[in-house]
């Protein structure tokens, strides 16, 4: 590992390093509540929609009391539309408003609202009956909770790869796993995730590991 490798690791964390279940309130734990909040988040995050506009539909939805799958369940249609709206998140918000409720009612018929229950071998299987969870959203979902199900570390997935190789760091996971510690792998992926994103933000990275 060169010292330009870990100065560029170390200010794309000082930099960029916030989660996005961070940004969105949640304290993330392996509890059945934060998880359940973890996937809203990227379900909303999968959309094609700004990043900051579904982080503030999901504090506007938990905000709203829906933060569990019960009460997610137990609100109404209108109810869901009406937070989504008031974070922003109009263009799909009735769509997503229906596909929150089944989630809901699937994850409490099939899981009892524990999201612990669906780990193992198929979980990306699993998450993918989600409604509104493809690929990318299964991707989001593991890159956040990899912290509190460190089988699955390190999750890094394509995007973030790319946001590695736009500041000028390995595009293996491994070699980027290494680059820090087991607790901030998590916070890593977010960061590399971001630069993938935005150029300029890559460019402050760049500009502050070469201080």
């Amino acid at each position: 590992m060169s010292k330009k490798t870990e100065k560029t690791a170390r200010a794309l964390l000082e930099r960029c390093g916030q989660t996005y279940a961070e940004q969105a309130g949640i304290r993330l734990k392996n509890t059945p509540g934060p998880l359940y909040q973890v996937l809203v988040l990227a379900h909303l995050l999968s959309a094609r929609i700004r990043s900051d506009i579904a982080v503030d539909a999901a504090r506007a939805l938990f905000d709203a009391g829906t933060r569990d799958p019960r009460r997610m369940r137990d609100a109404t249609w209108q109810q869901r539309v009406d937070a989504l709206g008031v974070g922003g998140y109009r263009r799909y918000d009735e769509r997503t408003a229906t596909q929150l409720g089944d989630g809901a009612r699937l994850l409490l018929d099939r899981y009892g609202g524990d999201l612990r229950r669906l780990r193992g071998d198929n979980v990306t299987e699993r998450l993918r009956e989600y409604p509104g969870i493809g690929p990318m959203g299964v991707d989001i979902f593991l890159r956040e909770v990899q912290a509190v199900w460190p089988e699955y570390a390190p999750y890094i997935d394509r995007k973030a790869q790319d946001g590695a190789e736009r500041v000028g760091l390995p595009r293996s996971p491994r070699s980027l796993g290494g680059l820090v510690g087991d607790d901030d792998v998590t916070r890593l992926t977010a960061g590399l995730v971001r630069v993938s994103l935005d150029k300029g933000l890559a460019e402050d990275v760049r500009e502050l590991a070469g201080r």
